[in-house]
């Protein structure tokens, strides 16, 4: 009887907390992923290109695009990104979205999808083209933050991620924003 009065309070305890977690939701979605050994490039570390081909691999399976830099910057560019038809999603945490982001990026860090969703679906919504970065690399928050706006009800074929991340953006001397989305701290890139 203890034990069910415990187990009955601790769910109300967090249908009640504003940081409680969705029973709905799966916090950890399993990604298929075929068995292979890793890659070798001759100096017993992994091959980062071929992690990348994995990683594609899993997001087309998924429905998702994969855009590299150039794109990215043209779309950065289009006048559509004014209008908000083109909507970028930085999925980094409070501290890294903070110190440089693209430009007008919304940040919605995967961890805490209940705090962003309120604004960046919306958004995602009403966009025609989304693309999802991260750190680039072996991140793979931009990843699950796709598949959470996926699972909110956003069309798999309007989003694509940006494999090479904020690290490959800034690597190309590429314009950042710092602070909160729309600060106006606008600063040349660099690594």
């Amino acid at each position: 009887m203890l034990l069910f009065g415990g187990f009955a309070l601790a769910l109300l305890a967090n249908q009640l907390s504003p940081r409680g977690l969705s029973l709905k939701r799966d916090y950890f979605p399993r990604v298929a992923v075929s068995p292979a050994p890793p890659a070798s490039n001759g100096t017993n570390q992994p091959n980062s290109t071929n992690q990348i081909s994995e990683v594609a691999a899993r997001l087309v399976a998924l429905g998702l695009g994969v855009i590299d830099t150039a794109e990215v910057e043209k779309l950065f560019h289009d006048p559509q990104y004014e209008q908000e038809l083109i909507v970028f999603i930085d999925a980094r945490d409070d501290a890294h979205y903070s110190k440089s982001h693209i430009p007008g990026a919304y940040q919605f860090d995967r961890y805490y999808p209940d705090k962003y969703l309120p604004l960046v679906l919306p958004a995602c919504l009403a966009a025609s083209r989304i693309v999802v970065y991260c750190t680039g690399g072996h991140c793979e928050d931009s990843e699950f933050a796709a598949g959470t706006l996926t699972e909110a009800g956003i069309p798999p074929q309007k989003i694509s991620v940006y494999l090479g991340g904020i690290t490959e953006w800034l690597a190309q001397n590429k314009v950042v924003e710092a602070g909160d989305r729309k600060s106006g701290i606008v600063k040349a890139g660099g690594p």
